[in-house]
C-alpha cells in the first residue's frame, strides 16, 4: 500500500513538472546543443564516445570548475572568504597536487572510463538524442546520484579514517590542512577506487541514457570541487540544495581530520553526531563575532 502511494506521489509530481514546463520558454540552446550531439553520433563510434567523450569531458570540467579557486588566490578582495587565512596556497603544494592528480586521472580513472562502453551496451544504454530524457529528469536523476553516493562516501570515508587504516590510505589527501579546489581528487590510489565505487552506484540505478554519465560527472565534480575550494563564497547557488554541507562543513574536516564525513549533505553526520564538533565551533564562531561588532 506504501508503495503504491510513493509510486502516485512521484507520478503526481513529474506531471506536475511537466505541466510547468510546458509554459516555459524554449531553451535558445536546445537547437545548437542538439546539432552537436547528432554531429557527435554521426561522426564517432559508440567506443569513442563512451570513452574518450567521457574522458574529455571529465578532465574539462575539473579544471574550468577549478579555475575560480585558483584565481582568486590572486585577489586580494576574494580573501576575506577564504576560511583558514593563515594557510595560503602555495606554488609547490599546487605543483605537487597536479602531478598527483594527473597519474589518478590517467592511470587509474582512465582504464575505469574504459569500460564505459561495455556497460552501456550490456545495459543497452541508448545514445539517441530521441531517447536523451527532459531536463528535470536528468535533475531528478542527478540528485538521486548524489544521495546515494552520499550514503556510500559517509560510511567508507568514516571506515578510512580509523586508526589502523588512516595511516595507509586516507593520509594521502589529508596531507593539506587548507584545501583547494584542484585536491578535490588528490588521493591515494586505493581511494580513489573504494570511494569512487559510490559514483557508479547510481548510474547503475538510474542510467537510461549516455547523458546521465556526463551530466552526474559534471555535478558530482561541481559539488566535491566547490566543498575543497578553501572559499566560502556569498550567493553560492549550490547552498540552495536541501541539506547542502558546503565548504565550511568539509574544511572543518580537513582542518581537524575528524567528523564531517558526508561528501554532500549534512543528513548523516547529524544522525550519527559526527558534526557535534563542527555545530560546536560553529556556535563558537559566532559568539566571536556578536562579541566583535559590540
Amino acid at each position: 500500500m506504501a508503495m503504491n502511494d510513493s509510486v502516485n506521489i512521484l507520478n503526481s509530481a513529474y506531471l506536475a513538472v511537466e505541466y510547468i514546463d510546458s509554459f516555459l520558454p524554449d531553451n535558445p540552446l536546445q537547437q545548437p546543443f542538439k546539432n552537436a550531439w547528432n554531429y557527435m553520433l554521426d561522426n564517432y563510434t559508440k567506443f569513442q564516445i563512451a570513452t574518450w567523450g567521457s574522458l574529455i569531458v571529465h578532465e574539462a570540467s575539473y579544471f574550468l570548475l577549478c579555475l575560480p579557486g585558483f584565481v582568486f588566490q590572486f585577489i586580494p578582495y576574494m580573501q576575506k572568504y577564504k576560511i583558514q587565512q593563515d594557510k595560503p596556497e602555495t606554488w609547490e603544494k599546487q605543483w605537487k597536487c597536479l602531478k598527483t592528480l594527473l597519474f589518478n586521472h590517467f592511470f587509474i580513472q582512465l582504464p575505469l572510463i574504459c569500460g564505459t562502453y561495455y556497460f552501456t551496451e550490456y545495459f543497452n544504454i541508448p545514445y539517441e538524442w530521441e531517447e536523451m530524457p527532459r531536463w528535470y529528469v536528468l535533475v531528478a536523476q542527478c540528485f538521486g546520484c548524489a544521495v546515494i553516493e552520499d550514503a556510500w562516501h559517509y560510511f567508507l570515508h568514516r571506515l578510512l579514517h580509523h586508526k589502523r587504516i588512516y595511516k595507509y590510505i586516507h593520509k594521502v589527501h589529508h596531507e593539506f590542512v587548507s584545501p583547494f579546489g584542484m585536491q578535490a581528487e588528490y588521493a591515494h590510489p586505493l581511494e580513489t577506487l573504494i570511494l569512487g565505487a559510490g559514483f557508479f552506484i547510481g548510474i547503475v540505478v538510474f542510467c537510461n541514457h549516455v547523458i546521465l554519465l556526463w551530466a552526474w560527472v559534471i555535478c558530482r565534480l561541481m559539488e566535491t570541487i566547490d566543498v575543497h575550494s578553501g572559499y566560502d563564497v556569498p550567493l553560492n547557488p549550490l547552498h540552495l540544495v536541501p541539506f547542502y554541507a558546503g565548504a565550511r562543513f568539509h574544511d572543518f574536516h580537513h582542518m581537524n581530520f575528524i567528523g564531517n564525513y558526508a561528501s554532500t549533505f549534512t543528513w548523516w553526520d547529524r544522525l550519527f553526531g559526527t558534526d557535534s564538533q563542527f555545530l560546536a565551533y560553529t556556535e563558537k564562531e559566532k559568539k566571536k563575532q556578536l562579541l566583535a561588532k559590540k
